[in-house]
């Protein structure tokens, strides 16, 4: 088995000690299959010394033929895939279970590594990206675990690309044998001796008996809150999504908010502004994505982030169906500016008043050389719609739209500008009646005990509510 040692002092052992702590322990034993940038991890194993009592095979099936008649044809020619990473996974772990006899090696702790990556393009347009993986064993014959990672390159050589990938995956395959029993560490080892400006680690996911207390939705969180991505996506299952997959080439709505706990009007807002959404001329409903997104200043609202209070959130959306995005976008136009590496389509933000005159605020862009105008400029750059929910004023009753709304002297002629291009959409088809509720106070009521929410919010989520006793604050000790 597997031992557990105290860090070395000082920070993280140098890349050639881990590989070389992995290779001195006589029972860890696998296979190295490297696509697409070289053998740069298994190369790491080679130099430190005694290899030949961890390396069991390496391989780089760089030829698309050899590489289909190893793993299988990928149906959509797409080799830089999860599902050609899960294929050398699943293979060559068969594989060694074959071929290495158990009766022989009573000890052994069997492990694949596998990586299938694309490195920055000779016209340096295209960056490169990558999916990495482990399967692995700390006991003799356990079932197998997983750790699967989706990466994005930031340097501009290859060289540098392929280097990185070779420390990435020593920390990787190090983390996995040292600090499976504690992901949220093994997470931040993945960048020993990496700085987060060389690359971004966007999806992260584990599997398997070592994990099953492993929530992937808050390792994700972790990404965001480490500052190893901007966004992470999840789906309504609960299950990570990477970004660029569900994004690619598609028409995006956005609702950002806090859902603390998601009301009937945060229902109203999506399912009205989804309609006009729809009915543009350049949004088609096959290829139409709707993203609830929470900042993660949001989830700090009220000082460090409540990993119980995320994932309430996160199940109340999951269970109307909703794809969550947390990101650390404060302002709007770097939403937009993420979104549209991912696709050229028409996009739209859906908002309240109060949010939108908030765009308006030159506070928030004096660390732009060209302040509000420049913001403006990448907000509005691309093909985007603002779909705006109107605001009942608490002291007069008045509606406000697009129509009636006030903002700052000095912003009069440029909010003109896109209301006048139809940049500006109002909701006009919603529900007066709900105009009045407010997220904070729902929340208050329920972590209060007090009743009177439950008709605030869809029925489904004060439901759920009700069964697993959310949103309940701590119950004092005396």
């Amino acid at each position: 088995m597997v031992i557990k040692e105290q860090e070395f002092e000082g920070g993280p052992p140098s890349v050639k000690n881990k590989a070389l702590r992995l290779n001195l322990n006589k029972n860890i034993y696998g296979t190295f299959a490297e696509i697409g940038a070289g053998q740069e991890t298994v190369r790491h194993f080679f130099r430190s010394g005694d290899a030949s009592a961890t390396v069991a095979k390496t391989l780089s099936a760089y030829d698309k033929d050899f590489s289909d008649a190893i793993y299988g044809p990928e149906p959509q020619g797409r080799y830089v895939t999860e599902a050609r990473l899960m294929s050398m996974l699943d293979i060559e772990s068969k594989l060694i279970e074959e071929r290495i006899s158990r009766e022989k090696h009573p000890d052994k702790l069997f492990f694949t590594y596998a990586n299938t990556v694309a490195t920055i393009d000779f016209a340096k347009k295209y960056k490169g990206h990558g999916w990495l993986g482990i399967r692995f064993q700390v006991e003799p014959r356990q079932e197998y675990s997983e750790i699967l990672i989706h990466i994005q390159f930031h340097e501009n050589t290859a060289v540098h690309q392929q280097l990185t990938l070779g420390v990435l995956g020593v920390n990787l395959i190090y983390g996995a044998f040292y600090f499976y029993d504690d992901p949220k560490l093994l997470l931040k080892s993945l960048y020993d001796h990496i700085s987060t400006d060389r690359l971004e680690i966007d999806t992260i996911n584990f599997k398997g008996p070592l994990f099953e207390q492993v929530d992937n939705r808050l390792m994700s969180l972790q990404l965001v809150k480490n500052d190893m991505t901007d966004a992470i996506m999840f789906a309504p299952d609960g299950n990570n999504i990477l970004p660029a997959s569900l994004l690619y080439k598609k028409n995006i709505l956005t609702l950002r908010g806090s859902f603390r706990p998601v009301t009937k009007v945060h229902m109203n807002m999506y399912e009205k502004s989804l309609e006009l959404f729809l009915k543009e001329k350049k949004v088609e409903k096959e290829r139409a994505v709707v993203i609830f997104e929470i900042t993660l200043s949001n989830l700090r609202a009220e000082g460090e982030i409540d990993e119980k209070d995320f994932l309430d959130r996160a199940d109340l959306l999951g269970s109307l169906g909703q794809t969550v995005m947390i990101s650390n976008f404060q302002e709007y136009y770097k939403v937009v500016e993420y979104f549209a590496q991912h696709t050229s389509e028409r996009m739209g933000l859906t908002m309240g008043v109060n949010t939108f005159l908030d765009i308006f605020d030159e506070k928030y862009y004096r660390h732009l050389s060209g302040g509000i105008l420049e913001a403006f400029g990448k907000l509005f750059f691309k093909d985007l719609k603002i779909y705006l929910q109107p605001l009942k004023d608490p002291d007069t009753g008045e509606i406000i739209t697009s129509e009636n709304l006030k903002v700052h002297p000095r912003m009069k002629e440029l909010y003109k500008f896109f209301k006048q291009n139809g940049r500006v959409v109002d909701i006009t088809d919603y529900d007066p009646a709900i105009l009045d509720i407010q997220s904070r106070e729902v929340y208050e009521m329920i972590s209060e005990g007090r009743s009177g929410w439950e008709d605030m919010l869809p029925p489904k989520t004060t439901a759920m509510i009700k069964e697993k006793n959310l949103f309940k604050a701590p119950a004092k000790t005396h």
